[in-house]
């Protein structure tokens, strides 16, 4: 055992260094005695070695005494020497030769060579002969507490589930300790919590991280940040420790039922909104994440799941109200909805905690709108008889506003739709009437539309198509379906059919109804010739030469027409076929004669010459009947110098006061009126012998002013050329200042106010004209 000063100079545990000192072996005394006594003894061994032990990290002021080594050979005269060599020999282990001792230069570290192999020999000093054989030894490095537990893979993140049973598992954190573990208590780790508590705990041994408190709920906190230590040296006094954070999130699970933030939604839609247009949205609340807060949305009862529906926006996850059908105001103006919220994925371990929806009612107002009118009926369908005349009604159409405001309807055909305006409609009632007669012939059915417009809205229409049949009424005699020429022999024998002829009709055919043919009546009698009505409108003729033939279709009234047809005599062969035809075929005209014929035409002649005699005289005549009499017959308005009285184109005055016309429509010379109109009523028209010429103008020109037939010319005539002169001289006034006339103008102070000034310059010869009032009173 080491000495006191060999001990670890003031470490707690001495070094025990255990040397077994080597001794001589018996070999060499047996040997020894062989020579002397020829004795054999065992050989004993000379070297024999234990570890020694060297603790680390030793930090004292003098080197630390490793071990001795002692020979059995060393008698302590100094004549052995120790030789060391090997692992750190004569750097970190040296060795005192001459008493054997070995001593640690350097610090060690365990964790760096927990131990070293060394190699020791005793030689003679003097030759440097070994004295025994070399031998191992282990210098071992004594571990002491330097190095504190460490967490190699830390920070840690975890998961849990929100809601977990208390002592549920999160994670297992490790952590290491670089010093023996099987040397002491230097590498045995203890773990706690520093941080976290009361929600989590840590197993000591393990480092196994478990939930500590019930119910721990994501929505209310999702992370909690938790500090674990590992204390090596079992966790007493004096350890050392390390620690590393752990962040642990609690998961989502489906612990929260769907919720809607109100009981009531309010809503509104205008009755002119469309199906498929949006209503509004109302979405239920689920502080849920993922497929446990999806909520899904569905109607479940109200008196309006008919008019409305209901679709989820995949974006926003909100319950979309759209309208279905259109709303009317004026039938109804609110509807009521229920609506259910609920979770498609339930967690079975939380089903008591539900149930797993929500309810919330959908109040939906209808909001009124200027809607256009509505004609009763889709469309209509009418008839009317051709040539009905102008003005015969044709049908009515009727449209209502149904907004509150029940205004009236004006109504009114699209021009487009009736291009040469066939018919009319009184905008008030809605009467369509024809404008002239229809021909079904033309064309037997017009579509034309009607569009009625709410008076004091806002100018919305609405159009409906009507169908106006045109009835058949027998108005077109039948005629050849064709006109193709007859050809016949020349030698064809009497009696023989020649040929069939058929008719048609533009008008339409009834029931029963059918062609019979005859002869027209000139030719009833010709005996080269007949005719056979087969019954089935159809007839047949014999023998031969001109046939005009009457047909008769037998409507109502029945309309008859003759028509010829036209027969080619031919020559032919003994087989009746055609050789040759003449090449004018012989025509009796239908139903006249030559005779009437010449007839008509010396009418005509007749009547343009009568034409012609009559238009002559016309242009000779003036327009107006004059009388030198009554100087009032003429009113004319001068651009230039004109020619007097002796002016042939003037109108007479007594002519437009003549009291036959007084009563009614005096037609104008002037234009062709389009259409006869009476005049207005009320409009006063002075007596035949009134001498009030202003009250006469003023009538007049109210007359030409409310005539609706032509533009209002006034009954004035105009001059372009000059006259020959007049007996009443110029009515100049520039000239009555100079020339005294002997003319009496006294009666121009009963023509009215309007001549008052003219009857004050003229009426009285002793007036007098002041040059100075001449530029006022002209």
């Amino acid at each position: 055992m080491c000495s006191t000063e060999e001990c670890s100079h003031g470490l707690k545990n001495c070094i025990y260094v255990f040397a077994l000192v080597g001794h001589l072996s018996m070999h060499r005394h047996k040997q020894r005695a062989g020579k002397e006594g020829q004795v054999l003894h065992r050989s004993k061994r000379g070297w024999v070695w234990n570890q020694f032990f060297v603790i680390e990290e030793y930090t004292g002021p003098d080197p630390v005494l490793v071990g001795r080594l002692h020979s059995d050979v060393d008698s302590g005269d100094g004549n052995i020497k120790y030789i060391l060599s090997g692992e750190g020999a004569g750097t970190i282990f040296v060795i005192d030769d001459k008493t054997g001792n070995i001593h640690a230069t350097k610090t060690l570290d365990r964790e760096e060579q927990a131990q070293y192999t060394l190699t020791a020999q005793a030689v003679a000093r003097d030759t440097n002969k070994p004295l025994e054989p070399p031998s191992e030894f282990i210098v071992k490095v004594q571990d002491i507490n330097d190095n504190p537990p460490e967490f190699l893979h830390g920070p840690y993140y975890a998961r849990v589930p929100e809601m977990s049973n208390v002592g549920t598992s999160v994670m297992q954190v490790t952590a290491t300790d670089a010093d023996d573990p099987t040397y002491g208590n230097s590498a045995r780790l203890v773990y706690s919590i520093l941080q976290g508590q009361p929600y989590f705990s840590v197993e000591p041994q393990t480092g196994i991280i478990r939930t500590a408190l019930p119910n721990m709920d994501r929505e209310a906190r999702q992370e909690y940040d938790v500090v674990i230590q590992a204390k090596d040296m079992g966790g007493h006094m004096g350890g050392l420790s390390g620690t590393t954070e752990v962040k642990i999130t609690l998961t989502d699970v489906n612990d929260n039922p769907p919720k809607f933030p109100q009981s009531v939604y309010p809503m509104s839609v205008s009755e002119d909104k469309v199906p498929g247009e949006e209503v509004g949205r109302l979405k239920a609340k689920d502080p849920d994440l993922g497929d446990n807060g999806l909520v899904n949305y569905r109607l479940i009862d109200g008196d309006g799941m008919s008019m409305f529906e209901l679709t989820t926006d995949s974006e926003t996850r909100e319950a979309v109200i759209k309208l279905k059908k259109p709303v009317d105001f004026e039938t109804k103006r609110s509807y009521t909805l229920k609506v259910e919220g609920s979770n498609p994925h339930v967690d079975p371990q939380f089903l008591a905690w539900g149930p797993y929806k929500d309810e919330a009612t959908i109040k939906i107002s209808v909001e009124d709108a200027d809607e256009p009118p509505v004609f009763v009926a889709p469309s209509y369908t009418f008839e009317v008889e051709e040539n009905a005349p102008e003005g015969t009604l044709v049908g009515r159409v009727h449209a209502k506003d149904t907004d509150v405001a029940n205004n009236p309807v004006r109504y009114m055909i699209p021009r487009y739709t009736d291009v040469e305006q066939f018919f009319s409609i009184n905008s008030e009632d809605g009467m369509i009437t024809t404008t002239r007669p229809l021909d079904r012939e033309t064309q037997a059915w017009h579509n034309i539309s009607v569009s009625a417009t709410e008076i004091g809205g806002h100018h919305q229409d609405t159009k409906v198509r009507v169908n106006i049949k045109v009835k058949d009424v027998n108005d077109n005699p039948p005629e050849f379906a064709t006109n193709n020429e007859v050809l016949m022999c020349e030698t064809v024998a009497p009696g023989k059919v020649i040929e069939t002829v058929s008719a048609v009709d533009k008008d339409e055919m009834a029931h029963r109804q059918h062609f019979t043919f005859s002869l027209a009546p000139e030719v009833a009698h010709n005996h080269n010739f007949s005719l056979k009505d087969n019954r089935d409108s159809t007839a047949s003729i014999y023998d031969v030469y001109y046939l005009p033939i009457e047909i008769n279709d037998n409507g109502f009234p029945a309309m008859s027409s003759t028509n010829t047809l036209t027969i080619r005599v031919c020559s032919c062969d003994s087989k009746d076929t055609i050789l040759s035809c003449n090449v004018e075929p012989y025509v009796l005209p239908a139903g006249l004669s030559t005779g009437a014929l010449i007839a008509i035409l010396a009418c005509i002649v007749i009547l343009l010459v009568v034409l012609f005699v009559a238009l002559r005289r016309q242009k000779k005549e003036p327009l107006i009947v004059f009388e030198e009499e009554d100087i009032r017959e003429n009113i004319i308005t001068y651009d230039d110098e004109g020619g007097g009285e002796e002016d042939t184109e003037a109108f007479d005055i007594a002519t437009l006061q003549n009291p036959d016309g007084a009563n009614g429509f005096l037609p104008r010379k002037d234009i062709k009126p389009e259409l006869q109109y009476p005049i207005r009523p009320g409009i006063g028209r002075p007596a035949a012998n009134s001498v009030d010429v202003d009250d006469f103008i003023k009538t007049r020109i109210a007359e030409a002013d409310s005539d609706p037939t032509a533009p209002p010319y006034d009954s004035i005539q105009i001059y372009g050329y000059e006259g020959r002169g007049s007996l009443a001289g110029s009515l100049s006034s520039l000239e009555s200042v100079t020339t005294e006339s002997d003319l009496d103008y006294d009666y121009l102070q009963s023509w009215g106010p309007r001549f008052k000034k003219l009857a004050d310059l003229y009426g009285t010869k002793d007036c007098s004209v002041n040059d100075g009032d001449d530029g006022e009173d002209s």
